[in-house]
């Protein structure tokens, strides 16, 4: 009888963990059946030099606004156009901060 008992235990204690598991793995997104909706970075490296050079052509100090702007073009893989604003068209770029929480990207 105690036998019997352990192996219900056992037996119940398995099924929690493999439904428990298999729970995980849907939450995850272990299945491929409904794709992440954020989008994914362009896989062509753009030019950093010619995009930050654009970017900081009106800049009062040059070499900090290209230094700046590569750090960010480097990790981002984006410069929005012009030479002020349109952070809208590059949301990680836009996003970056300095310790003091103040714009990294020029």
């Amino acid at each position: 009888m105690a036998i019997s008992k352990a192996l219900l235990a056992s037996l119940l204690i398995s099924l929690l963990v493999n439904y428990q598991i298999s729970e995980a793995a849907t939450t995850s997104g272990g299945d491929d059946e409904n794709p992440p909706t954020h989008a994914s970075p362009p896989t062509q490296k753009i030019d950093c030099g010619a995009a930050c050079s654009a970017r900081c052509r009106l800049s009062s100090r040059p070499h900090l606004c290209k230094r700046a702007c590569g750090t960010c073009c480097a990790r981002c893989n984006c410069v929005p156009p012009g030479t002020y604003g349109n952070y809208e068209t590059c949301a990680c770029y836009a996003n970056m901060t300095t310790h003091g929480n103040r714009r990294k990207c020029p």
